[in-house]
Protein backbone atom coordinates (compact mmCIF):
# COMPACT_ATOMS: atom_id res chain seq x y z
CA UNK A 1 0.00 0.00 0.00
CA UNK A 2 1.71 3.31 -0.72
CA UNK A 3 1.16 5.95 1.63
CA UNK A 4 -1.38 8.67 1.12
CA UNK A 5 -0.44 12.37 1.19
CA UNK A 6 -2.41 12.89 5.35
CA UNK A 7 -0.38 9.67 6.37
CA UNK A 8 3.07 11.17 4.50
CA UNK A 9 2.31 14.36 6.17
CA UNK A 10 1.38 12.93 9.54
CA UNK A 11 4.47 10.66 9.23
CA UNK A 12 6.62 13.77 8.76
CA UNK A 13 5.01 15.54 12.21
CA UNK A 14 5.46 12.20 13.78
CA UNK A 15 9.10 12.06 12.78
CA UNK A 16 10.13 15.67 13.20
CA UNK A 17 8.69 15.64 16.79
CA UNK A 18 10.18 12.43 17.78
CA UNK A 19 13.89 13.62 16.75
CA UNK A 20 12.64 16.77 18.87
CA UNK A 21 11.91 14.46 21.85
CA UNK A 22 14.91 12.49 21.75
CA UNK A 23 17.19 15.36 21.57
CA UNK A 24 14.97 16.80 24.61
CA UNK A 25 15.86 14.05 26.14
CA UNK A 26 19.88 14.07 25.95
CA UNK A 27 19.22 18.17 26.90
CA UNK A 28 17.39 16.80 29.80
CA UNK A 29 20.65 15.46 31.36
CA UNK A 30 18.78 12.66 33.22
CA UNK A 31 15.52 14.56 33.34
CA UNK A 32 17.39 16.74 35.80
CA UNK A 33 16.44 19.59 33.76
CA UNK A 34 12.88 20.88 33.81
CA UNK A 35 12.18 22.30 30.60
CA UNK A 36 13.95 20.01 28.41
CA UNK A 37 11.69 17.36 30.47
CA UNK A 38 8.58 19.08 29.45
CA UNK A 39 9.32 19.57 26.01
CA UNK A 40 10.70 15.78 26.00
CA UNK A 41 7.13 14.78 27.29
CA UNK A 42 5.21 17.20 24.71
CA UNK A 43 7.59 16.21 21.35
CA UNK A 44 6.97 13.00 22.02
CA UNK A 45 3.13 12.97 22.77
CA UNK A 46 2.84 14.94 19.30
CA UNK A 47 4.97 12.58 17.98
CA UNK A 48 3.09 9.02 18.79
CA UNK A 49 -0.52 11.20 18.23
CA UNK A 50 0.76 11.95 14.49
CA UNK A 51 1.98 8.04 14.42
CA UNK A 52 -0.99 6.92 15.53
CA UNK A 53 -2.96 9.28 12.84
CA UNK A 54 -0.06 8.25 9.95
CA UNK A 55 -1.01 4.37 10.47
CA UNK A 56 -4.68 4.66 9.62
CA UNK A 57 -5.20 2.36 6.17
CA UNK A 58 -1.24 2.31 6.26
CA UNK A 59 0.39 -1.25 7.03
CA UNK A 60 1.93 -0.06 10.77
CA UNK A 61 5.23 -2.18 9.31
CA UNK A 62 5.82 0.34 6.95
CA UNK A 63 4.84 3.36 8.87
CA UNK A 64 7.00 2.56 11.69
CA UNK A 65 9.91 1.36 9.82
CA UNK A 66 9.90 5.07 8.35
CA UNK A 67 9.78 6.29 11.46
CA UNK A 68 12.58 4.87 13.29
CA UNK A 69 14.39 4.99 10.37
CA UNK A 70 14.67 8.10 9.34
CA UNK A 71 14.44 9.45 13.06
CA UNK A 72 17.36 7.21 13.89
CA UNK A 73 19.28 8.94 10.84
CA UNK A 74 18.21 12.32 11.73
CA UNK A 75 19.44 12.00 15.21
CA UNK A 76 22.41 10.17 14.57
CA UNK A 77 23.41 13.77 12.50
CA UNK A 78 22.32 15.78 15.08
CA UNK A 79 24.33 13.73 17.70
CA UNK A 80 27.54 15.27 15.50
CA UNK A 81 26.76 17.95 15.04
CA UNK A 82 25.47 19.35 18.22
CA UNK A 83 26.66 17.06 20.90
CA UNK A 84 29.74 16.40 18.78
CA UNK A 85 29.64 12.31 18.93
CA UNK A 86 31.78 10.52 17.35
CA UNK A 87 31.26 9.70 13.48
CA UNK A 88 33.48 6.38 11.99
CA UNK A 89 33.03 4.59 8.75
CA UNK A 90 31.24 1.51 10.42
CA UNK A 91 28.76 3.98 11.63
CA UNK A 92 28.08 5.88 8.22
CA UNK A 93 27.84 2.38 6.91
CA UNK A 94 25.48 0.85 9.56
CA UNK A 95 23.24 3.81 8.71
CA UNK A 96 23.27 3.02 5.32
CA UNK A 97 22.27 -0.35 6.02
CA UNK A 98 19.10 1.36 8.36
CA UNK A 99 18.41 3.49 4.69
CA UNK A 100 18.03 0.41 2.82
CA UNK A 101 16.27 -1.57 4.92
CA UNK A 102 13.82 1.41 5.36
CA UNK A 103 13.64 1.58 1.27
CA UNK A 104 13.36 -2.19 1.32
CA UNK A 105 10.44 -2.32 3.36
CA UNK A 106 8.86 0.55 1.35
CA UNK A 107 9.46 -0.70 -1.91
CA UNK A 108 8.66 -4.35 -1.24
CA UNK A 109 5.30 -2.75 -0.80
CA UNK A 110 4.76 -0.70 -3.51
CA UNK A 111 5.76 -3.69 -5.47
CA UNK A 112 3.01 -6.38 -4.38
Amino acid sequence: MVLSTSSELCLLVAILFGVLGTVSMKLSDGLQKLKPSVCLLIFYSISFAALTLAVQGVDISIVYAIWSGVGTILVAIIGVLLFHESISVTKVISLLLIVIGVLGIHLTDVFH
